[in-house]
């Protein structure tokens, strides 16, 4: 589809090979020299330095060129990966260690920062030329910039502090002496090369052949996000964390700066008025329907939304594992939503339907909500038929784009023409069938946000995909919270929650909120609003809230009992699918235990 998308691929499987792939040709060995006066040769190396990017489209399997995939949607409320030996469920088992740990983070990105450094200490051997002209050449410094910033950031959302690879490290370094920095020391740097980044690159990538790299908007996006989770529990003040040293005795996490709230707000706005300026906009759909304002965001690649993408065109099993199984050729059901996600949407009229549980697990309703349990739909709409449950009736739309469930309607159009609702129920079309062994939701739920209406599993039918790593939605929110944490919810706090939730036709938040109250009706708006995108796994570590969201039961419908229909009241009833594991030391992930053999200076973090 796009010249730089096949330049991605091509980078790919050269990245499976030896990591100096580039050293080699036809005609014998490469030297840096060779490769730095060369603009084709230039490029390809940067082009590589994207190959180890996260591939976070991919919550089941593990990717190719010892990449890193997603579990972090697994390992949250929000879904149940069906998988057994997906590592979510690992480490929902509590069954992680320094020496099992098999998402190859570590490696990947201090293997990639390496070649962005390499690349940044020699692209000035390149002459500018009609081929690299200078402009282009600068580009390409904020592009590996940019990334270097980018790898640091995945390194440090997972383990904390680690060490800061400003420049290639010879061959004969003393890894003995490797020590991590504090994780203040780590953020600084981030930032720096943020806004380095931001210096260098274009206000808004334009040109179709350049779709996929970052931009000014990136950059910034990247430090707003960064700043944000300086300012949080996790890492700001955090008094479990108070003597957590190295082994020379340096504090690797400062003491509570209640500024950093201000100065992650500053850069949010910094980044939300860049991004206007150049031209990005929060997506709504030319229809005006409200569920496709928000569900196109994630599959009209590139959109006036998007601020920068991970491109992995050419994989199928984000949309085969959320295929219902009652689709031609669907049989592996491994992307499961969650009970306690669905009861988390708000009802149409901003009101909160459940407000807890009682012991036998039946939801202590908000009685000014309308909400229901009891009784089905009289009235078919667009998005479900006559007689679907109740709790499914008037409830957000961004509940309508993300969940399939019972009674929903599902892809009606050509080519699949599917005239029956879902039906998740044993039996049903879509659940388990009556003689066991076969893939179906665990819940009674299937993921529907990140999938792609024009998916087809048989004939076999992919369209080109992008995750969304960073768009303009998550920076409106970003500058929310960080404000009302620095100056409660003045004006500017309520318009930025607003126009998240007016894009999706829900009403704005009540006024005369305390910050308190504030700080609750944000992180909720978090939790709906930026659903499967590997936020709230990260949101609740950053806010010390996942011990309570992880660490106990997840829930689903009935899908075990046989003899139900649609309008089988016990159907709908709340099962425990699931006791899960979040110990305090799950917190920070372990340093893998081959890294910390190597340079036992780095320590090893807390409770591993």
């Amino acid at each position: 589809m796009k010249s730089y998308l096949i330049f991605l691929l091509f980078a790919l499987i050269l990245s499976s090979c030896n990591e100096d792939f580039l050293n080699k040709t036809p005609d014998g060995d490469l030297t840096i020299d060779d490769i730095f006066t060369n603009p084709t040769f230039a490029e390809q190396y940067l082009t590589n330095v994207y190959s180890h990017l996260p591939f976070e489209s991919r919550w089941v399997d593990n990717p190719p060129g010892g990449a890193f995939s997603n579990p972090y949607g697994g390992a949250s409320d929000e879904m149940e990966i069906l998988y057994d030996i997906n590592f979510s469920n690992n480490m929902n088992a509590g069954n992680w260690n320094p020496t099992s740990n098999v998402q190859p983070i570590w490696s990947a990105c201090y293997t990639a920062i390496r070649k962005a450094n390499v690349f940044l200490e020699n692209i000035d051997l390149l002459p500018p030329g009609d081929i690299a002209p200078a402009s282009t050449i600068s580009r390409w410094k904020g592009e590996a910039t940019f990334l270097k910033a980018l790898y640091h950031f995945y390194l440090i959302r997972v383990y904390g502090p680690v060490p800061v690879m400003e420049n290639t490290v010879p061959l004969d370094f003393d890894y003995l002496s490797r020590r991590r920095d504090p994780i203040d020391k780590c953020v600084e740097y981030i930032v720096s090369q943020c806004d380095k980044a931001a210096e260098l690159l274009e206000a808004r990538v334009t040109s179709e052949t350049d779709y996929g790299r970052p931009s000014k908007a990136s950059a910034l996006a990247l430090k707003a996000r960064v700043l944000l989770y300086m300012a949080s529990p996790l890492w700001n003040g955090n008094s479990s964390y108070s003597n957590v040293k190295d082994p020379e005795g340096v504090r690797l996490f400062p003491d509570f700066d209640a500024s950093r709230w201000q100065t992650a707000a500053t850069a949010a706005k910094a980044c939300i008025d860049q991004a206007k300026a150049a031209g990005y906009a929060l997506h709504k759909s030319t229809t005006g329907d409200p569920v496709k304002n928000y569900h196109e965001i994630f599959y009209i690649n590139f959109n006036e939304e998007v601020l920068f993408t991970i491109n992995d065109p050419g994989y199928p099993d984000l949309d085969s594992y959320s295929e219902p199984r009652g689709m031609p050729g669907a049989f592996w059901m491994h992307q499961a939503a969650t009970q306690n996600l669905v009861d988390a949407y708000e009802m149409a009229n901003g009101q909160q339907p459940i407000t807890g549980y009682n012991a036998d697990l039946t939801p202590i309703i908000n009685p000014l909500s309308g909400y229901s349990e009891n009784g089905f739909a009289s009235v078919e709409t667009d998005k479900y038929v006559a007689g679907t449950n109740n709790m499914y009736v008037n409830r957000d739309p961004r509940f309508y784009a993300s969940i399939n469930f019972t009674g929903a309607k599902y892809k009606q159009t050509p080519p699949q023409n599917r005239r029956t609702p879902l039906e998740f129920w044993k039996g049903g079309l879509d659940g388990r069938t009556n003689n066991g062994g076969d893939t179906y939701s665990e819940t009674g739920y299937m993921m529907k946000k990140l999938t792609h209406p024009a998916f087809v599993m048989q004939p076999k039918t992919v369209p080109i995909r992008t995750w969304v790593a960073f768009r303009l939605g998550e920076q409106y929110l970003n500058y929310a919270e960080a404000l009302n944490e620095a100056q409660g919810p003045i004006a500017d706090v309520y318009e930025y929650v607003r126009l998240i939730r007016e894009r999706s036709g829900m009403p704005p938040l009540p006024s005369g909120l305390t910050k308190d109250e504030m700080r609750t009706r944000i992180r909720h708006e978090r939790q709906i609003e930026l659903a499967f995108e590997t936020h709230r796994y990260f949101d609740c570590l950053r806010w010390k809230t996942a011990k309570d969201a992880f660490g106990g039961d997840v829930f689903g419908l009935d899908v075990n009992t046989s003899g139900y229909s649609m309008n089988s009241l016990d159907f709908y009833k709340r099962k425990k699918v699931e006791s899960r594991v979040f110990e305090d030391k799950h917190y920070l992930w372990p340093i893998p235990q081959a890294e910390y053999e190597k340079s036992p200076g780095l320590g090893q973090n807390p409770g591993w």
